[in-house]
């Protein structure tokens, strides 16, 4: 399944008319092709249609493989889209504050290791566009209770603050969320556009 890009990005907005993320992704639509195209990320297979602006400094209609399954590696700090078992794209992603370990607890600052599911979608995200991960899953919930404590819980995948706390280059550089897993703001969009609720997400070591 492809869907087109300029179809994709005025759904995107016309979901959240009011909220900072229309101004951002309308940015988007206007940069050079770099914005939703090439960031320098692994692309494995066939690429994605070129993106290019029209005269108008629009970018044109192309269309973007839908995922079947995210992979993150922890210890790589990368996120994959796949599609029958090839990587569409790879990302660079940051995790929470301790990232070594599943997480166990609300408050650990662990982001969480095993299967999941991408649930939810918020464009009025405190963060630049949210996916919700559905952790926890039984097991986790399961574990918790033996262990007399609160799971957590609201794991997502999004971009940057929408109110920055730190200078820019700290986000690309540092762990710094809850235990949510994070991207870019531009590499956020693509895995908005590319996945749907209910595809699968492994978080591995």
């Amino acid at each position: 399944m492809t869907i087109p890009l300029w179809y994709a990005v005025a759904t995107l907005a016309w979901a959240d008319p009011a909220a900072s993320t229309l101004g951002e992704t309308a940015a988007l639509t206007r940069s050079a092709p770099s914005a939703l195209g090439n960031h320098g990320n692994a692309v494995v297979g066939a690429p994605l249609s070129s993106v290019t602006p029209s005269a108008s400094g629009l970018i044109v209609p192309v269309a973007m493989p839908i995922a079947d399954e995210v992979i993150v590696h922890k210890a790589e700090r990368r996120l994959e889209l796949m599609k029958d078992g090839r990587v569409l794209r790879s990302y660079r992603v940051r995790l929470g504050l301790v990232p070594e370990g599943p997480k166990e607890r609300a408050g650990d600052f662990r982001t969480p290791e095993g299967r999941y599911y991408l649930v939810r979608r918020n464009p009025r995200s405190d963060y630049f566009l949210s996916i919700q991960v559905s952790y926890p899953n039984p097991e986790d919930v399961e574990r918790a209770r033996r262990e007399h404590v609160d799971p957590g819980g609201s794991i997502m995948i999004h971009g940057r603050p929408n109110t920055l706390s730190h200078q820019p280059g700290y986000y690309a550089k540092s762990d710094w969320t809850d235990g949510c897993i994070a991207l870019s703001d531009s590499d956020m969009v693509e895995v908005w556009l590319m996945t749907r609720d209910n595809t699968p997400i492994d978080i591995l070591p």
